[in-house]
């Protein structure tokens, strides 16, 4: 793309108090969408500490002190909760979660230009510098992409990059749409934007953290007693604001599951867990938590996931390999991100059962992937090479993949 000419952008206010702030969000309420980033740290805490908040307008870039003292954010959440006023970010998700910590309410409605960029053809998970750099030609400042941000004072250079995030946004939201409306695809990243403006998709359920270990076992007992304690570390993390595996690592877990230690010497001789975490609180409520997983009947243990242990049923691989095939090609076609298509666990499901996987096969997704893919589980369809390109084979006449 030719690089278009510098645009003149706002002059960045910085605000630090809550009467400035409230003045200074009054305007944006009048806005068809604003540009929204967040500037946080998070290394040493469970919950992401807010350091700064960028707004940018058309008319207007404010840079919000989160740690200012005495600073109350209440103008912001009003601004996010504006249901008129459409907010944009890039790569939503954290600066979401963030949003919903604070204010215990998510942005609503909002735009996530990576996902738009993916449904526009801009390849999996693209950075918002690539992105910028694709859409105008020019290549933006991120050498404060890790900076401490809760230092204070913020530097003049750190303010720049700030504001840069949302200056140059305006201008790559405002492309990806006329490109989006010009392929009739804004109604798929609608639906995308629906699970970012559920809460649940922010609050991660401890119930369910042990599935992230991904435990090569198929031994029921000790994955409820791996339930059990990932679900206690997580709400421990919580509940004192550390990063969960700095309390306790993954492995320290998954031994823990395995060994079952029923008193305090046992618990600190685990690889990981000091004598101090054994003594204290956390260790005693582990124990407890061990004590109620194998007190629990056969019927309530939780069950291997999908492809682990011979109770369960595993998709073949090869049928696998050939969605993944099917799924590039498809992609290719369409000119759509692959990952934002499916992932391998969907793949795996639609390999084993159509029915474990009525995401891919309705809306845009049937439509880009879905039915062809479905087709091929079913052997209505077959993959051939034709001109160098993956297609799809329906009975005998060769065809392109959406026939």
């Amino acid at each position: 793309m030719a690089k278009l000419p510098t645009p003149v952008f706002p002059q960045p206010q910085l605000v630090s108090s809550t009467q400035d702030l409230a003045e200074a969000l009054k305007p944006f309420h009048a806005e068809r969408f604003v540009t929204v980033d967040t500037e946080f740290m998070r290394e040493r805490t469970y919950w992401p500490e807010l350091c700064l908040v960028q707004v940018g307008s058309g008319q207007a870039v404010v840079l919000i002190d989160a740690l200012a003292e005495g600073i109350d954010l209440t103008p912001l959440a009003e601004l996010m909760a504006d249901a008129s006023v459409l907010k944009v970010f890039h790569a939503a998700r954290q600066d979401l979660e963030i949003f919903l910590h604070e204010f215990d309410a998510l942005p609503t409605p909002v735009f996530d230009t990576q996902v738009a960029a993916m449904v526009a053809g801009f390849g999996d998970q693209v950075g918002y510098d690539s992105l910028v750099g694709s859409l105008t030609g020019h290549m933006i400042d991120k050498s404060h992409r890790f900076t401490d941000w809760s230092a204070r004072p913020l530097s003049e250079a750190q303010l720049d990059y700030a504001a840069g995030d949302v200056t140059w946004l305006r201008l790559v939201y405002e492309k990806l749409v006329r490109k989006l409306e010009q392929d009739k695809r804004l109604s798929w990243v609608a639906a995308e934007m629906a699970e970012l403006e559920d809460p649940a998709t922010f609050r991660p359920d401890p119930e369910k953290q042990w599935e992230r270990l991904k435990a090569r076992t198929g031994n029921r007992r000790m994955l409820g007693v791996l339930r059990a304690v990932a679900a206690l570390r997580e709400r421990e993390a919580q509940r004192v604001n550390v990063p969960r595996q700095r309390l306790l690592k993954d492995e320290s877990l998954l031994e823990i599951a395995a060994t079952t230690p029923g008193t305090v010497d046992a618990l600190a001789r685990v690889r990981g867990v000091s004598r101090g975490l054994a003594e204290g609180r956390t260790g005693m409520v582990l124990l407890e938590a061990i004590r109620q997983a194998q007190a629990l009947p056969e019927s309530e243990l939780p069950r291997p996931a999908r492809g682990k242990g011979k109770d369960n049923a595993r998709a073949p691989a090869s049928l696998v390999a050939l969605l993944k095939v099917l799924l590039t090609a498809c992609c290719e076609e369409h000119d759509v991100a692959p990952r934002l298509v499916a992932s391998m666990d969907e793949l795996e499901a639609l390999a084993l059962d159509p029915a474990q996987a009525p995401a891919l096969l309705s809306g845009w997704r049937g439509r880009v992937f879905g039915d062809v893919a479905q087709a091929l589980c079913e052997g209505r369809v077959a993959l051939q090479v034709k001109g160098g390109r993956v297609i799809s084979v329906p009975g005998e006449n060769a065809g392109s993949l959406t026939e």
